[in-house]
């Protein structure tokens, strides 16, 4: 999980990056091109009003071309170019309506797609900006137009250079921080589970010792004591049997003498 969201936050930071640089590019560009941005021969233009509706409005992005050979325009092509509106020359993207030739010299009559009537001036190659891609982003003209003031250069593209340059930084001293800790061994798939399933049984065996109950302790036998009795133990008479014997042994000699 923390792997993904590292490569997420990465990819994340370099496309902001990217698009701070192109954004840098085209601010600066149009500044030193008459106020027309050219990122690689492509130019990105705001809509400014909804002549060309339903093909795109007011506050669009569009993608316009550089035209390398003006010649090889047609009818229904959709162009940008300058023309002069209310006393000021200005940028407009109309379509072409039609292609005039006059002792040479081309020119073409415009009209927008949201107008009835064609553009009063014509227009001729050298005033052609591009010619539209059909590419449109919509609402992200005014977004563009946004980044242009100081606020929105500074908002849209120093804090955002900012925050990845910081991000690196804290990406190298973690690296850092990880080279110098000890590395440890790394377990390959088949130890982590033999080591898992050691510690399971290890687990159940402690269990079903825990559980066994305790064998009571063998008692001792005592010997059993003898009860005293009034007879005479069989030892004892061979011992009075002879204490007779000597009594009757010195009664006979006392019995002769007394006959003498």
């Amino acid at each position: 999980m923390k792997k993904a969201l590292r490569v997420g936050m990465n990819v994340l930071a370099w496309i902001v990056l990217i698009l701070a640089l192109l954004i840098t590019i085209m601010v600066f560009s149009s500044g030193r091109n008459n106020g027309v941005a050219n990122l690689f021969g492509f130019i990105p233009m705001t809509v400014e009003s909804d002549s060309m509706k339903p093909t795109f409005s007011k506050g669009d992005l569009i993608i316009c071309k550089q035209v390398d050979d003006v010649n090889a325009l047609s009818k229904d092509d959709v162009i940008t170019f300058w023309t002069i509106i209310d006393g000021k020359r200005v940028k407009n993207t109309h379509r072409i309506v039609s292609v005039e030739d006059e002792n040479g010299v081309k020119s073409y009559i415009t009209r927008g797609d949201n107008n009835s009537i064609d553009d009063s001036v014509p227009v001729y190659t050298s005033d052609i900006i591009g010619k539209w891609t059909k590419v449109k982003l919509p609402v992200f003209g005014k977004v563009l137009d946004f980044i242009r003031t100081k606020t929105g250069f500074f908002v849209c593209i120093v804090i955002p250079m900012a925050i990845f340059f910081l991000f690196e930084l804290y990406k190298f001293i973690v690296t850092l921080v990880e080279v110098k800790r000890p590395q440890e061994p790394e377990l390959d798939e088949e130890e982590i589970k033999r080591r898992a399933i050691e510690e399971y049984l290890a687990s159940q065996k402690k269990e079903e010792t825990s559980e066994k109950p305790a064998e009571p302790e063998p008692v001792k036998e005592e010997p059993a004591k003898e009860t005293p009795t009034e007879e005479t133990p069989a030892e004892e008479a061979p011992a009075e049997e002879a204490a007779s014997a000597e009594e009757t042994a010195e009664a006979v000699p006392a019995a002769e003498n007394a006959n003498e």
